[in-house]
């Protein structure tokens, strides 16, 4: 099922009934940022509806109008075209009377925050601007306080919090008013699996006892499978909606995942081939949107000459559908496009050859190694007593809570930051003598996009070439082989501020290696960008390290992408508390404290909400409710009959360790291992 605008099939009455059933309703709605009635629109004929109490999640590529979206339904930009109501107000007439009925938090972490003033100060100022009598914020700011457990920390500034703390403070400054209607832009984007956990508890805590309506976007495919109603936009358009249930039942593929001896050749043997719409490198495994039978795929693999393979078919998911649809759009346009390159790792593994662009050859031994490094900032240890060596060719990657550590560890190897204590050497340099010689020999991108944004893109890469010193005719070839290999072609005479946040990020990515380093530090470098654009990224990073043998440190708080890494750093409070590949740390926790217990069910809110106070340890993923248990079968007769009590239907099965699972597993528990 992927109708265009659903909404449209049935036209409800206009009556006051109906604008207090359905709080949000748009129709046709449309956004055009220039005054030509000639220039496209950024958002194109979108309706849809959501009711009281429901959560409805707008998902899509970068650039698709989302953001565009809220920002009209929340006042904040002028109607192009179309109607729209929220909490009945006419919002293309009365934009300002709609502002006191809702909550709005902007994308960015804690962006509607003021560094400079305190957690409790922050809270004053909203109560100030939203006119809130003292008793009643009283009331709401203890509330909320204890829901996001932010009341020790009353008198730290806002630029003195996590990224999660400062987004569970900037919902309780969204919220102090208790509003009705919440629009939520990315509202965790950049925030790690707890924090992610809490913010989400929260949420479904408003809708279930309040019946707050949320309308949000989010590049999280499993808190968009959380979601009542899902909407996917493309160029401004809503090219699929429905509830998450019914678009993964009418998904039309299978899901294949393949792990074979070479994965890279497997999905060069694969990208071509008719029987599969999608490929795509994830971690040692290959996953594949397969068209045909699975008989088809073997045949497939045998003509390749694949021998002992492992083949799995995993259910399908939201991310699945998401892939699907668009996929077929973005073969539409590459077929009209006659300069667009063609997919696949080939025409990417031909175009990343760095080795003529070299200019420092890492010498024997380990390209990074630390040892007691430890960074202190006012009396406050950030980074302690790190020792780590990573070999070439290896992607290590670094996981961790909002504030554990991460980017101080990453700038200290960079030669960014001062190390208090303890040394390092990066390609052979050390980090505190040498940092200047050392910037040759690594590529270092930057949690926040650094970039100059009144430049275009091929303006920034020359003046990065001409940065690392490369020679005007080699600059010049390398620049156009980063743009073929990157898929930044049609981009490159683009301003970089016009650019939808993946672009900018494989940008940054051509920026960081243009000089063919063979070191790579990435600070979160897929931070808010969408399932597809996540891929194509890890595409290149896989080849870089497996084809150029590039070594390669990355962050990041997307769990799957772990998988991605040959082995990862679990960090918590600036300590290393595990080393590990992604099966070892696992297979680890799951030891220690046992494996999952898994709940599927149509109700899911409602079996959240029942089963958690049995096993406070339970969280939503996706539409799933999961804990890990060291009784996994007593878990399982016991949460039974619960939900017979509470007379709610569910599967109930016992399922290995997930690697987000195991990341919650190892920072809950607190205890540091010598790995």
């Amino acid at each position: 099922m992927h109708p265009t605008n659903p909404a449209h099939e049935q036209d409800p009455p206009d009556t006051l009934n109906h604008l207090i059933t359905s709080i949000i309703r748009v129709e046709q709605l449309a956004k055009r940022y220039k005054r030509r009635k000639t220039a496209p629109r950024a958002v194109d004929g979108v309706s849809f509806q959501v009711k009281q109490g429901e959560i409805f999640g707008l998902i899509g590529p970068d650039g698709a109008g989302k953001t565009s979206v809220i920002q009209m339904l929340a006042g904040v930009l002028k109607v192009t075209d179309g109607t729209a109501f929220v909490a009945g107000v006419d919002v293309v007439e009365q934009p300002e009377d709609v502002k006191p009925l809702i909550g709005y938090m902007p994308q960015g972490l804690g962006l509607n925050l003021y560094d400079s003033l305190t957690v409790e100060e922050n809270i004053a100022f909203f109560r100030d601007l939203r006119q809130v009598p003292e008793a009643q914020f009283k009331e709401n700011r203890d509330r909320l306080l204890d829901m996001t457990r932010l009341a020790p920390f009353l008198n730290r500034p806002a630029g003195h919090l996590s990224g999660g703390m400062r987004q569970k403070l900037a919902l309780i400054c969204t919220l102090i008013h208790l509003p009705d209607v919440l629009f939520l832009d990315e509202p965790t984007t950049g925030v790690d699996p707890v924090s992610r956990r809490d913010f989400w508890t929260i949420i479904h805590d408003l809708v279930a006892a309040r019946r707050v309506t949320v309308l949000l976007t989010t590049s999280y495919m499993d808190e968009a499978e959380r979601c009542h109603g899902v909407a996917l936009m493309h160029e401004g358009k809503i090219i699929a909606q429905g509830t998450p249930d019914e678009l993964i039942s009418n998904f039309p593929l299978r899901v294949a995942r393949i792990r074979a001896q070479e994965p890279e050749r497997l999905v060069s043997a694969l990208d071509e081939w008719r029987g599969a719409e999608n490929v795509a490198l994830f971690g040692k495994d290959v996953l594949v949107l397969l068209r045909g039978k699975a008989a088809d795929l073997q045949d497939r693999l045998r003509l390749q000459n694949f021998g002992d393979v492992d083949i799995t078919f995993p259910p399908p998911g939201l991310e699945d559908v998401f892939v699907h649809d668009m996929a077929r759009t973005a073969e539409d346009r590459v077929m009209a496009d006659v300069d667009a390159p063609s997919n696949g790792l080939d025409r990417i593994n031909a175009a990343l050859d760095g080795a003529a662009y070299r200019k420092n050859h890492v010498p024997d031994g380990p390209p990074i190694q630390a040892r007691g490094l430890t960074c202190r900032f006012d009396g406050f240890t950030t980074v302690s007593n790190i020792d780590l060596s990573v070999a070439k060719g290896e992607i290590l990657g670094l996981l961790g809570p909002n504030g554990a550590g991460k980017t101080t560890l990453i700038r200290m190897l960079c030669g960014i930051q001062q190390p208090s204590e303890g040394s390092a050497t990066v390609a052979g340099f050390d980090v505190t003598a040498a940092s200047y010689d050392l910037r040759n020999s690594i590529g270092y991108m930057s949690q926040r996009f650094s970039l100059y944004r009144d430049l275009t893109v091929k303006a920034n890469l020359r003046l990065y070439a001409g940065l690392y010193g490369l020679p005007k005719r080699a600059a010049k070839d390398r620049i156009e082989q980063l743009l073929v290999g990157l898929d930044l072609v049609r981009f490159a005479n683009r301003s970089t501020a016009a650019l939808p946040l993946g672009i900018r990020q494989r940008l940054a990515l051509a920026a960081a290696m243009i000089h063919a380093p063979p070191i790579l530090f990435l600070d979160e470098p897929t931070s808010g960008v969408d399932p597809i654009a996540r891929r194509q990224f890890w595409d290149i990073v896989h080849l870089l390290a497996q084809r150029e043998r590039t070594t390669v440190l990355v962050s990041t708080h997307y769990m799957d992408e772990a998988e991605h890494c040959d082995r990862l750093g679990l960090m918590r409070r600036g300590h290393l508390v595990a080393l590990a590949s992604p099966d070892e740390l696992k297979q680890r926790a799951q030891e220690r404290g046992g494996p999952l217990v898994v709940v599927r069910t149509d109700d899911f809110t409602s079996a959240y909400e029942v089963l958690r106070r049995a096993f406070p340890a339970a969280m939503l993923y996706g539409r799933r409710v999961q804990w890990q248990s060291l009784d996994p079968q007593g878990d399982i007769a016991t949460a039974k009959e619960i939900l017979a009590s509470a007379k709610l239907a569910g599967e109930l099965t016992e399922q290995p360790l997930t690697i987000e699972e195991t990341f919650i597993h190892y920072v809950e528990a607190g205890g540091d291992e010598n790995v």
